[in-house]
């Protein structure tokens, strides 16, 4: 006899408890699990454009695209091109190749502050390796940080702040010490008070100051007006180093990054995502002055064998320059707009609070009545009505990144087709949160 009521294991929950025997967790990132908003994740087959599908065959369209990585969407003809062939040439030789003096040329011509680039294969890596060329370059060990922004999952820079206007952060993951953290300080985002503050205790301390110029691992949250300026103004004033982490705004939200928009000028600057578009590629790179400290034309050591692997150096050129074209940019900010404006219209008609923000090609929405200006106040919204949210969306073929502290993405495949029928998904999944 036949159980009409027995629940239908689908393909991916069949591939999420295969990968728990054998991956912690299942998953080789901790925000894949879907761990904040419930639920067994999706396991992705392919992906063309702006859709990708699942190993049960169902579409959606994409506005996780690797976190940012994919500003041209899945499976470019000019990035496949670029990586097929490269690949028949060879993979990895741990050599130097003519490819990465290419992309380093056209980071340095892109990138406003950017005089020479190193390039390695995490955004973590970059950061680790920035950071210690601050501390020697300064001669100091003070690192200033901000709340809600993430920097990689470096030991120094995995804490988060105590109580207080400024205090020393403390290890937010077992494993990292107090004592790694020691010289690590986190103060609110967008709190020029709180920067005043430290500063004038202890500005004769900071290394430097790590800022993500858009904040994007808290949600999405803009800089206020005098924010970036007043690091940059009170770094330059007591001798610290201002590194900006750009490795998701770099290439995505204008072509010389936020830098660019913004007109700021950091120290050193992080990148990633874009510049590999898709494959594993990050870089760290600044005033030339300063970059000559990098072993080998200095004493600071950092070193990979797979630093500025061909692949990923073919695919990022490819990126890069298919970026370049006229109306690129454009056509992202006006994608981006559109789709915060959805939201924004949806949640207005159903009674429902919101705040949206969309810059270059990233956009993101929280559930509050209150403006978003940190990470407290992205704490705040409603994190419920999120999740249910989400799996509305989820259910109706739109895949937006599984938490409410993460940014959205769009790339230049994201047309009118694409973008009309998601503004439709979330009319209904407000509605149904």
């Amino acid at each position: 006899m036949t159980d009409d009521s027995a629940v239908t294991v689908t393909r991916s929950e069949e591939a999420f408890a295969a990968a728990q025997r054998v991956i912690p967790g299942g998953v080789n990132s901790p925000v894949r699990a879907f761990g904040s908003v419930g639920g067994s994740p999706r396991f992705i087959a392919r992906g063309k454009g702006a859709l990708v599908w699942d190993v049960d065959g169902t579409e959606f369209a994409d506005y996780v695209l690797s976190w940012g990585a994919l500003p041209l969407g899945h499976a470019h003809p000019a990035a496949v091109e670029a990586i097929s062939r490269q690949v028949v040439r060879g993979a990895s030789f741990g050599a130097p190749t003519e490819l990465e003096t290419e992309l380093a040329e056209l980071i340095v011509a892109a990138m406003p502050a950017v005089e020479m680039v190193r390039f390695v294969s995490s955004g973590t890596e970059a950061v680790m390796s920035a950071i210690r060329l601050a501390r020697a370059a300064t001669g100091r060990h003070l690192i200033l940080k901000f709340d809600g922004c993430y920097h990689g999952h470096a030991d120094a820079v995995l804490v988060s702040a105590g109580s207080g206007i400024a205090t020393l952060g403390l290890p937010d993951s077992p494993g990292v010490t107090a004592g790694a953290v020691r010289d690590t300080m986190s103060i609110p985002y967008n709190d020029e008070a709180a920067l005043e503050h430290v500063f004038a205790r202890r500005g004769g301390e900071i290394a430097a100051v790590i800022v993500e110029p858009v904040a994007g691992n808290m949600g999405l949250v803009l800089p206020g007006a005098n924010f970036l300026p007043a690091i940059r103004r009170l770094t330059a004033s007591h001798g610290a180093l201002l590194i900006f982490d750009e490795v998701m705004t770099g290439a995505r939200v204008a072509a010389g990054g936020a830098q660019a928009l913004f007109a700021i000028q950091p120290d050193l600057t992080c990148l990633g995502k874009v510049i590999g578009g898709g494959l594993p590629v990050a870089a760290y790179g600044g005033r030339a002055d300063l970059m000559r400290q990098m072993a080998p034309s200095g004493a600071v050591y950092q070193a990979g064998t797979l630093s500025g692997n061909p692949l990923a150096m073919a695919c990022g050129i490819a990126t890069m320059r298919e970026m370049a074209r006229p109306g690129c940019y454009e056509k992202l900010r006006q994608a981006s707009g559109r789709l915060a404006d959805g939201v924004r219209e949806s949640c207005t008609r159903h009674g429902v609070p919101v705040q949206t923000a969309a810059v270059g090609g990233m956009w993101g929405f929280f559930f509050s009545s209150e403006p978003v200006t940190d990470f407290t106040g992205a704490k705040r919204s409603d994190i419920a009505r999120f999740r249910r949210f989400f799996h509305a969306c989820l259910d109706r073929g739109v895949y937006l990144p599984p938490s409410p502290f993460e940014s959205c993405f769009v790339s230049t495949a994201h047309g009118n087709d694409v973008i009309e029928r998601t503004l439709a998904v979330f009319e209904l999944a407000v509605a149904a949160s």
